[in-house]
């Protein structure tokens, strides 16, 4: 039988297919880790109220990432409604004196009304402890992977806008332990096989690490997270009485790492050549 001879090598018609954005598949494998280890996902306002973004984290009112500078504030409306009294007055108590936390507080007198001021949420987690404030029965393990807002300059690897990845455990008799095992985990379901921990500060944390990563194409360690225990003074407020466990880091440089970008802007011009060219399937 004569068969037809083909080129395989030779040319086909540049075909264009609807796909999904590079940043939303990442975002995507995302979501699908952190489900398969049995987390929720929790979603919440952009805009939130300073009392949540802020203070019920344990940041006092006069703290420097407070000031324009840093932080988004709206202009109208400029305030919104603070949450139940209980919580609001035990909060305003660990700020003032510590309350019953075993803390000496930030000795000052605390404003309901600077709580009040709305903002662009600066991060997740203000999401986080809302949730938390309000599911306080163990076990919990919650996550989102949201955007967020920061007065930042634009360059190579600043924006304004950006996702931030979030996660809790609240069990009982939980550690730190648990908690690095979870984002060993958790990263080795993204590929990163070399996660090392080293001990950091972190304001609402204590104790407090962050996770960095060994990327091998770039010969170097490469920041990732910081995650810690809540401290007493940010649950005692809420009524919450077991460990948690908390993680926070950026998502575009996961994405970066992922797509060999090395300019974040890249990310979200809407370069069609560059759409393009991203395979659909890594």
């Amino acid at each position: 039988m004569k068969l037809r001879k083909f080129n395989v090598t030779a040319p086909g018609p540049i075909i264009h297919p609807g796909k999904v954005h590079p940043v939303q598949a990442v975002i995507q494998l995302v979501r699908e880790a952190f489900l398969e280890m049995g987390f929720t996902e929790i979603r919440g306002s952009i805009v939130q109220t300073a009392f949540w973004n802020f203070d019920a984290l344990f940041q006092p009112q006069d703290h420097p990432a407070r000031e324009m500078m840093d932080t988004f504030y709206l202009a109208h409306p400029k305030k919104g409604r603070l949450p139940r009294r209980s919580f609001v007055e035990a909060t305003a108590k660990t700020h003032e004196n510590g309350w019953t936390t075993g803390s000496k507080g930030w000795q000052y007198k605390w404003s309901p009304q600077e709580a009040k001021r709305l903002v662009l949420r600066t991060h997740t987690t203000s999401v986080t402890i809302h949730y938390l404030a309000e599911h306080k029965t163990p076990p919990v393990k919650a996550f989102s992977v949201d955007r967020i807002y920061r007065n930042e300059k634009l360059d190579y690897k600043h924006l304004a806008e950006l996702f931030q990845i979030e996660g809790i455990i609240m069990d009982k008799n939980v550690t730190l332990r648990d908690l690095i095992g979870t984002m060993r985990d958790f990263y080795l379901k993204l590929g990163l096989e070399k996660v090392e921990f080293w001990p950091s500060y972190f304001p609402y944390t204590e104790p407090s690490a962050q996770a960095t990563a060994y990327v091998p194409e770039l010969n170097t360690w490469i920041e990732l997270c910081g995650m810690g225990i809540f401290r007493p003074e940010v649950l005692a407020p809420f009524g919450i009485k077991h460990p948690v466990l908390a993680w926070g880091g950026g998502l575009e440089r996961l994405v970066m790492l992922k797509l060999g970008v090395d300019d974040i802007r890249l990310l979200y011009r809407n370069n069609l050549s560059w759409i393009r060219r991203h395979p659909i399937c890594q």
